[in-house]
């Protein structure tokens, strides 16, 4: 505009402004109505059809959803199973250890007795040799004092 000051050339409004305007206004009608309608149409049916500009990928999001969904309740359940495995395993593994400490207990019980039987034989044992000592070395020691 700053050219057209200088090149003589003077922009008044006029009464022809109003007319293009109005030509204006008239061309963006009967676009509207002609060609930007039918295409705004034609484009709303795709996106009803396909699901919208993003309905595949919102299905595609929504499948992953649900397949992660599976795959952890999947992987909790196996981890369930594998808690319950171990500790089956370790309730047999605790019960065998007791009974084999109960055997090996008893064991010892019968042991220890078999032991304090024979200690009482040879106690037994041993105070009857002893008797029989006394009773030899009181009977020399008798001889030897009616001897003298």
């Amino acid at each position: 505009m700053f050219f057209l000051a200088f090149a003589g050339v003077q922009l008044v409004p006029d009464g022809t402004l109003f007319i293009h305007i109005a030509l204006i206004l008239l061309m963006i009608w009967i676009l509207n109505r002609t060609f930007f309608r039918p295409i705004n149409r034609v484009i709303e049916l795709r996106e009803k059809n396909k699901g919208g500009r993003f309905g595949e990928a919102e299905s595609i999001l929504r499948q992953v959803s649900e397949k992660q969904n599976k795959y952890n309740q999947a992987l909790l359940e196996a981890r369930n199973k594998g808690y319950q495995m171990i500790e089956s395993e370790r309730a047999a593994a605790v019960a065998g250890r007791e009974s084999q400490i109960g055997a090996v207990k008893e064991e010892v019980t019968q042991r220890v007795e078999l032991e304090k039987a024979q200690i009482q034989a040879q106690t037994i044992e041993a105070r009857a040799a002893i008797a029989a000592e006394a009773d030899k070395l009181a009977e020399k020691i008798s001889s030897s004092i009616l001897k003298a």
